[in-house]
């Protein structure tokens, strides 16, 4: 797999994910402070990760119809796309079935707690090298 590749959801043991296609996403952490996102995210919270999501799908706009594509993109700021909500929504319904209703927040859980250290790692990367060897 390539960095212009998107992660597949093979088939596991239920199968394909809908109408018999695998699904496939790419993720995308943005910062709506950045230049190219800034004016956007003035105006409506969210609208970083909307665009980011639609140049993603323009990206993968050729992956093949035995494919459904969905884009992720979360805000380090705390938002994440429509559609990649819609799809935790989904796979929320389908890990809740095991008998745990909590299975789902836990999953959104997880994803802010990811955001939550690469904001760290960028911060550590940014701080000025010292030396404390006195």
């Amino acid at each position: 797999m390539t960095k212009s590749q998107p992660v597949c959801y093979a088939q596991t043991e239920k199968g394909p994910w809908q109408s018999g296609k695998s699904l496939c996403w790419d993720v995308t952490v943005i910062c709506p402070l950045a230049e190219s996102y800034v004016t956007g995210s003035a105006r409506e919270a969210g609208a970083a990760t909307e665009l980011a999501a639609s140049r993603k799908e323009e990206k993968y706009a050729s992956i093949g119809s035995e494919y459904l594509f969905a884009p992720i993109a979360v805000e380090t700021l705390g938002p994440m796309n429509t559609s990649a909500c819609q799809l935790f929504a989904n796979l929320e319904r389908k890990i809740s079935a095991s008998g745990d209703d909590r299975e789902g927040t836990f999953l959104f859980q997880r994803v802010s707690v990811l955001v939550q250290r690469y904001k760290a790692v960028l911060l550590h990367d940014t701080l000025p090298a010292t030396d404390c060897t006195d």
